[in-house]
């Protein structure tokens, strides 16, 4: 099933626009220079990383935020067990700092959250910042009994239910599930240099 069919494009009375589409392939060196910068060389030790080794992202979930040919925002969405629940972890979600006050992650957030209730996924999972999170309606409310492979903050595991009733009795530990991922290239070393400002882990 098609979800996303026509890419998004968004203006400002300061920039040209932005347009969030699906990944693609020739993104991926710019993508994980762009993460890399973001949350630290040493991003692929976080907790939230032991989701996403090996795995592929959720079909159809990969987006990116494009402006003038260049990659400035990218977030993805994995599948998960939360307990024995189905769901999917949003992250990492990151911005170009050029473009922080454009709108660029809230208008990936809220298209990936879109996607995923268009083909049927039940709830979402992340581990953020509550305020930020709070305004497409994540929460703590049903996210206390569950546990992720690692250290982590608690009031930082936030939950949304796309389906009502979604994360009922969920509890225990949060394990991916489902694709294996391809080998991907390395990003180019210089492309490190810049600094970008971290939304999701």
């Amino acid at each position: 099933m098609a979800i996303l069919r026509k890419p998004t494009v968004a203006t400002t009375s300061d920039t040209a626009p932005f347009v969030v589409r699906s990944e693609r392939a020739s993104y991926v060196v710019a993508r994980e220079a762009l993460l890399d910068a973001s949350f630290g060389d040493n991003r692929h030790l976080r907790t939230c990383q032991r989701l996403r080794d090996g795995q592929a992202p959720a079909e159809g979930l990969a987006l990116s935020a494009v402006s003038q040919g260049r990659l400035v925002g990218t977030v993805r969405l994995w599948h998960v067990s939360a307990g024995g629940v189905p769901a999917l972890t949003l992250g990492p979600l990151a911005v170009d700092p050029s473009c922080r006050k454009l709108g660029i992650g809230r208008a990936l957030v809220q298209r990936a959250l879109a996607a995923a209730k268009a083909r049927g996924h039940g709830a979402v999972l992340l581990l953020g910042d509550a305020p930020y999170y709070a305004r497409f309606g994540f929460s703590a409310l049903k996210t206390g009994e569950l546990r992720l492979p690692g250290p982590f903050e608690p009031d930082r595991l936030l939950g949304l239910e796309l389906r009502e009733g979604a994360l009922d009795g969920a509890w225990g530990m949060i394990v991916p599930t489902r694709t294996i991922a391809a080998p991907q290239p390395k990003p180019l070393l210089a492309a490190r240099s810049r600094k970008l400002a971290p939304r999701a882990a």
